[in-house]
């Protein structure tokens, strides 16, 4: 008999992935956002692009992310293929009516006026990731940044939206399952197949990582509260599957939210917390002021609800930081019915990819935008061009954990930087990798010191 686990690992071959096909722009190693950026500064802001079986067509410039994801928002509708086998039904991978009701019940856990409520919660996961770090600082032993990112974000949302503490080892589910959300790690699959050659799907590594990443959710479901907490996105998604005027809201939607956010709301929020790590490794200066704006606004206690609109520098530097390493660098819609966009005829059916990471770095809009400028988001006699900062989509559509993503990583980094010096050991600079998601590719290597 065929599981719902199984059919999805079967998607994972799926030939037409929009990711496998933009594979060709984006083979330099080094920097895989070049050929693009270049293809933009030559060709202008709407790039129609034949690639294989589907046209592709890239948007550079801010005033067509606003046609696209604004103004005829219902026209493109968000682009699944290679989604679903990782988050199922949940929120991410479905649009219109159903995706309007599936969000309606968990959008109030994402409200600004509970953050407060969280706060302890998320300092209590960093609190506990610290004297982890400590014990990394006496042995002297170099860490993979993304990983422990990734492990804290994991952790402060099942403290602060699961009321749980971690059911599960982060280490081992971040390790397992790389493999199979990295939607570019099905190129192997995909290009065995159109060559027909034959082999098992189900592989024993890939099999492992599938059976790892659907067994967390569940984990979350059967683990004992912290606290049993009668108001957090947990239980607002357990009373969604018990509304019988919700009948799509059954179990297996549960679950699948659950890997929404066990993925999209750690990864992103790990990625910009290691990005930042490095750049402030790179500018100890900025390090220092960070520390001294923590040590100014909170002394020797950790930061509460007030403080955070205080760390206005700490702020600056995880903005400019989704300026130059935004989690995700591109926006993917397809078209619904035809349209025009900048004089470029669109067909229905054409995948536009909004180069959001190239208005990040586009000197129309940023002076010197290589550089690493915190300050930039302190100046309020300049005003930024709408949609030319995208790290969280734009529109209807927008990620709706963005704000409290922020949060996350500017309490994390006012608390980290003022107990550690981070130290980047890795390569210089950087490789890229570019799937869904902005990465490092092989990761970033530090040492952490504790200061006295």
């Amino acid at each position: 008999m065929t599981t719902q686990q199984d059919s999805h690992i079967g998607k994972l071959g799926d030939e037409s992935s929009i990711w496998f096909n933009l594979t060709p722009l984006l083979k330099n190693p080094e920097n895989p956002m070049g050929l693009l950026l270049q293809m933009a500064e030559r060709y202008g802001p709407v790039i129609p692009v034949n690639m294989a079986n589907q046209r592709v067509v890239l948007v550079t410039e801010p005033e067509y992310f606003k046609h696209v994801l604004v103004t005829k928002a219902d026209s493109y509708i968000k682009y699944f293929d290679g989604l679903k086998p990782i988050f199922g039904k949940s929120m991410i991978t479905n649009d219109g009516a159903l995706w309007q009701k599936i969000r309606m019940p968990q959008q109030p856990a994402f409200h600004p006026s509970v953050f407060a409520d969280y706060i302890p919660y998320f300092n209590t996961a960093i609190k506990d990731k610290m004297d982890i770090w400590a014990s990394y600082a006496a042995s002297g032993k170099t860490v993979e940044m993304v990983e422990q990112t990734w492990t804290l974000a994991a952790d402060m949302i099942c403290k602060a939206l699961f009321d749980r503490d971690l059911p599960f080892n982060p280490h081992f589910v971040f390790k397992c399952v790389k493999t199979y959300t990295d939607v570019m790690n099905h190129k192997e699959i995909r290009l065995k197949k159109q060559s027909d050659e034959l082999f098992e799907i189900t592989g024993e590594e890939t099999a492992k990582a599938v059976k790892e990443w659907w067994s967390v959710p569940l984990a979350v479901l059967g683990a004992d509260p912290r606290e049993g907490r009668e108001q957090s996105l947990l239980k607002m998604i357990e009373a969604a599957v018990a509304d019988p005027d919700m009948p799509e809201f059954d179990h297996q939607q549960a679950v699948d939210e659950i890997k929404q956010y066990l993925w999209a709301g750690t990864e992103t929020t790990a990625l910009t917390l290691s990005w930042a790590l490095y750049l402030t490794s790179k500018h100890p200066e900025a390090a220092v002021r960070i520390r001294r704006e923590g040590e100014t606004v909170c002394g020797d206690r950790e930061p509460t609800a007030d403080d955070y609109s205080k760390l206005q520098y700490t702020r600056a530097v995880i903005q400019e930081t989704m300026r130059l390493y935004p989690p995700v660098w591109s926006l993917i819609r397809v078209a619904a019915e035809d349209d025009e966009i900048a004089g470029k005829q669109i067909k229905a059916g054409d995948r536009i990819v909004l180069f959001s990471y190239g208005a990040h770095h586009n000197p129309k809009y940023w002076d010197e935008p290589e550089e690493f400028r915190p300050e930039r988001w302190m100046d309020k006699t300049k005003k930024q061009v709408k949609y030319s900062y995208i790290p969280f989509g734009a529109g209807k559509r927008s990620c709706p954990g963005g704000a409290m993503s922020q949060l996350e990583n500017t309490l994390a980094l006012s608390l980290l930087l003022r107990r550690f010096r981070t130290e980047y050991v890795g390569l210089e600079p950087p490789r890229i990798n570019a799937t869904v998601t902005l990465t490092p590719r092989g990761g970033l290597l530090f040492k952490v010191r504790e200061l006295s």
